[in-house]
């Protein structure tokens, strides 16, 4: 079991972690020594279990908010699912195109023949 130094508020501190999970520490080491930095500035030398509760319990808090957010996005997406999967099991709705009635078709059709009539007629006409 691999042993490293990681460094938290200005103290180095050894910790041993699994074989591979090296990286994973100094990531987590990293998070917890920026929150005890941000203690220092504010408030100075302070005793090194105080600084790491106070910096633990930061990091906590950022992490319920984080949590909170992500339930609630989970809880959006649920409800657009839900959405989407109404829209598509509700009936397609069908566009109603108006026929037109056989009167104004034959009618058309009969205007249509006078029509070719004439123009067969003038054409007779003219030559």
């Amino acid at each position: 079991m691999p042993e490293i130094n990681i460094e938290i508020g200005g103290r180095t501190f050894q910790v041993a972690c699994q074989t591979g999970e090296e990286h994973f520490l100094q990531t987590a080491a990293k998070l917890l020594d920026n929150e005890a930095s941000v203690l220092a500035d504010q408030i100075g030398r302070m005793p090194e279990t105080r600084m790491l509760l106070m910096a633990g319990l930061m990091l906590a808090d950022k992490t319920a908010g984080l949590e909170e957010d992500l339930r609630a996005a989970d809880d959006r997406l649920e409800k657009m699912t839900r959405e989407v999967e109404n829209l598509r099991a509700a009936p397609q709705k069908t566009v109603e195109v108006p026929v037109v009635p056989a009167s104004v078709t034959d009618t058309l059709a009969e205007l249509a023949a006078r029509s070719e009539a004439l123009a067969e007629s003038l054409e007779a006409k003219r030559a």
